[in-house]
């Protein structure tokens, strides 16, 4: 169960990177609202999930996690690089992450 939760909570720092980037500086109300709960629900997660795995571990995975998926939703809807550079060291990412989960 704590690594379903870590993944949702890696899930949950992507969605309010995005809801901070939205929120121009906390200037609109929406996105900061989104961002202020979804950053809560983040770290809540975590903390939850560091109670059976290691931290090192944990908060490497959960920051990966974010780091993937704000860099995806930024290439995709945000028109960010696509370039193969790029690409390719979030692949890097991804291995570190899975390799993490592989030899905890």
């Amino acid at each position: 169960m704590a690594w379903i939760v870590l993944v949702l909570s890696g899930l949950l720092e992507t969605a309010w990177a995005i809801a901070l980037d939205r929120s121009a500086g906390f200037s609109r109300l929406v996105p900061t609202i989104v961002f202020a709960i979804t950053a809560a629900l983040s770290m809540i997660g975590l903390a939850y999930a560091l109670r059976e795995i290691p931290v090192g571990t944990g908060y490497a995975v959960w920051v990966g996690i974010g780091t993937v998926g704000t860099a995806v939703v930024g290439m995709v809807a945000l028109n960010e690089s696509t370039s193969l550079p790029r690409i390719l060291c979030l692949l890097l990412v991804i291995a570190g992450v899975v390799g993490l989960k592989i030899y905890h």
